[in-house]
């Protein structure tokens, strides 16, 4: 088989969480065109089933499921469905997140555990419950999940703690589970974008200023675009990285480097 051949996802069935937006439906529709099944996973379901319905036509299957990540009971649920509707599961996307931007000394306990319950937690119950459903079927698969370069620097000038813990424990954790399960055929891999141009923060009046400060910040000069991360997720996704797991990859413009 040829290195182009093995980057199709043909007959492979996969869900993405926060996929009705952004990053994650842009990884969405990079999977429908390389051949997936592709559940798109929201807590919003009216987004999901819009997403939908915007890329019904472009691969074979494409399915809104609503969820809350941080619920055990919905998680496992939503990949029941998942194979229920394509047969099986081969690649989860644990993606869904979201950052408060508040200073350390007055964010409340509330927003901690709140960020850390969507972007710590709810990784773990989606990898978990993909990993048991990877196991059941025995033919192992691949986890992908959603970190940060924030989980390596810390920004400035905007105050994250909560969001800058909650990713490094997301690559911590890929790695974990990356050695735990090596025997089960299920690699885990974890990508770390930088600032990313999706639609909610470019058109995000309050976002002016900051966007220009990290520009500034950014050897590249320009924030990166959701399309810009399809590829490295094709790739761990497909057969072409069945020796690649327990990574993290940074795509963020050189940002960590300097």
């Amino acid at each position: 088989m040829g290195v182009l051949e093995k980057f199709k996802l043909d007959g492979k069935n996969a869900f993405v969480t926060g996929g009705a937006r952004g990053i994650g439906k842009s990884i969405t529709t990079a999977f429908l065109e390389a051949g997936a099944n592709v559940a798109i996973v929201d807590v919003d379901i009216a987004e999901a089933r819009k997403a939908a319905d915007e890329l019904k036509g472009i691969g074979p299957k494409v399915i809104a499921i609503g969820t809350d990540v941080t619920d055990q009971a919905q998680v496992e649920s939503m990949v029941a469905e998942v194979v229920s509707a394509f047969g099986g599961l081969n690649v989860a996307v644990c993606n869904a997140g979201i950052c408060i931007n508040a200073k350390a000394h007055e964010m409340t306990f509330e927003q901690w555990k709140k960020v850390m319950a969507i972007n710590s937690d709810g990784v773990f119950l989606c990898c978990q419950a993909a990993g048991r459903q990877m196991m059941r079927q025995g033919s192992g698969g691949s986890i992908i999940n959603t970190a940060s370069m924030s989980a390596h620097i810390v920004n400035f000038p905007q105050p994250q703690c909560a969001y800058n813990a909650s990713k490094a424990a997301v690559i911590q954790l890929s790695k974990s589970l990356a050695v735990e399960w090596v025997n089960n055929n299920i690699r885990v891999n974890s990508i770390s974008p930088g600032y990313i141009g999706t639609d909610l923060i470019m058109n995000e009046p309050s976002l002016k200023a900051l966007i220009t400060e990290w520009e500034k910040q950014i050897p590249m000069r320009r924030l990166g675009r959701p399309e810009e991360l399809q590829a490295i997720c094709v790739y761990l996704a497909s057969d072409c990285s069945l020796y690649t797991t327990g990574s993290d990859f940074v795509i963020d413009g050189a940002f960590t480097c300097v």
